[in-house]
Formats: structure tokens, sequence, C-alpha cells
């Protein structure tokens, strides 16, 4: 390491090892090292291997949480295990993210997972966009991703709209690289075969900064219109590169316009699969 590099991982080290009441020496014993080689580990004379960090988040009993900053102090990704959303263990993640979604009537949201899956949407989100979509085709949107790839209405902005798609298939391609997972390959493969994606879609993402929060135009009561699009990660508190799985996120549309009353097309009758209330 360079005299100048921070010793995070050293110091985390340090930290958890004395959480513990573990001696360097002990340690060392676990490990099947040298006090020698832990002492350097906590002052930043050496780099831990991937096995090294898995083997200390183990001897000192970490959880994915803790475990996650160790990894990422050493210079290695964070490691979570996919789970359920559906399962019982998670009933009470459901109950908060639906009554969140239900809070933001009369702003249409939806709940999504990393891959851009819908799981749940709200009573304002199904009234807004069946101004322009079927309640058939709407009952049968599965992925939020592929569901913004739909071609804007006829004299919307096209840049800012093709800007989103570059943006998205970035995510989607940077993910890909960074995990080797195979739903994000399938997910870039699909998105850039989109027939309005630029060709150099790379180099526009490349010179847009990504925002949890941007505005978006949307036809609504046949005009063109501005809003805020607003995302909200729901997930542990910690790095970026960390979220605790399961990973989601609650996405939100905000009219610029503070006149604008969307309530007016909340009806009794609105349905749709992931609708839940």
């Amino acid at each position: 390491m360079s005299d100048t590099a921070y010793p995070a991982f050293g110091h985390l080290l340090r930290f958890w090892r004395q959480v513990r009441g573990i001696s360097q020496e002990a340690l060392a014993l676990n490990l099947q090292s040298s006090t020698r080689h832990i002492s350097f580990l906590e002052n930043g004379r050496a780099r831990p291997s991937e096995s090294l960090v898995a083997a200390v988040s183990e001897a000192l009993q970490l959880g994915e949480r803790d475990s996650s900053y160790l990894r990422l102090a050493a210079g290695y990704l964070a490691c979570s295990q996919t789970v359920d959303f559906t399962t019982a263990e998670f009933k009470w993640l459901r109950k908060a993210t639906l009554l969140t979604l239900k809070a933001m009537d009369p702003y249409p949201a939806v709940l999504m997972d990393r891959y851009g899956r819908l799981l749940m949407v709200n009573r304002s989100w199904v009234a807004f966009y069946r101004e322009v979509v079927s309640e058939k085709e709407l009952a049968g949107v599965a992925n939020y991703f592929e569901f913004l790839f739909r071609p804007p209405a006829e004299g919307a902005a096209q840049e800012s709209w093709r800007h989103m798609l570059a943006m998205i298939l970035m995510y989607a391609q940077q993910e890909a690289l960074l995990t080797n997972d195979p739903i994000y390959q399938g997910m870039v493969r699909e998105l850039a075969n989109h027939a309005d994606v630029p060709e150099d879609w790379a180099e526009i993402a490349s010179r847009l900064e990504p925002m949890t929060s941007y505005r978006v135009q949307h036809s609504y009561k046949g005009k063109h219109m501005q809003f805020f699009n607003v995302s909200l990660n729901v997930g542990a508190v910690g790095p970026a590169s960390y979220v605790s799985e399961p990973r989601l996120a609650i996405n939100t549309l905000y009219p610029e316009d503070d006149a604008l009353d969307l309530s007016q097309t909340i009806s009794a009758d609105l349905t749709h699969p992931l609708l839940f209330y």
C-alpha cells in the first residue's frame, strides 16, 4: 500500500477485534496466521486476500452488514444473499412498503427490486398510466425499466427520454460487469436491442451524472407536462456500494406544477395485479 492510502480495513479489523475482546495472538491462532501479519493488516502494511477477509468475518462472527463493510474496506465487492421478498419472513416489510405507497397517493409510485421487477404499485400509478395505456397492457407490466422504454407520446421531449434509456442501460451494464450476474447480463442484451436506444448510449450515459431525482416529461390529460422522478432505496444504511437484501426502490412521480391535481383520476374501480389495497 502507498504511504498515503487510508488503512480502512486495518481500522475496522482492530475495531471488531476489540469489540469481541480478542487479542492479535488469539485471532492469529484462529486464522492459522501470525501475530506479525495481523499487526501488518491493522496498520495497513499488508492487504488481505478475499479468502482471509471471509475468514476474519467468520472468526469475529460478523453479520452481512459488517462483513460487507469489511469487504469494501479491503477492496472487494460486498457479498449478500438474494432473498425472496414474498416469504413470511418479510411480511412486515411488505406491510411497511404498502403503507408507504398508500401514503404517496395521489402521486404515482411503484416498488421494484434491483432488476426493475415490479412488486407493488399504488392507486395513483394505475390511474395515471391508464390515461395512456390500456388496462390490459398495464396489468401485464412486469418490469419497470422495460415499461420506461415505451416510446413517449408524439410531441414529447425525445432527447431527455433517450438520455433516460442510456442511464438505465448504463446501470444494468455496470452491475453486470461488477457482479457477473446473468440477470443483469440478460437485461443489457434485451434493453440494448431496443429500437430507440442510441448507438452511443454508453457515451451519452458517461456524460450524465446519475441522480436519485430528475425531471422527466409525461403525457397527462393529452398534454406534455414536467414531473420530478424521485427514487428512494429501501435497504440498510451504509456505503452506496452496499445495500442489504432485499434491494428495493420506491419510484414516485411528482408534478412540477403545484396546481396540477392528480387525485381527480383516482376512482374506486382501479385494479391491478400488484395493487394490494
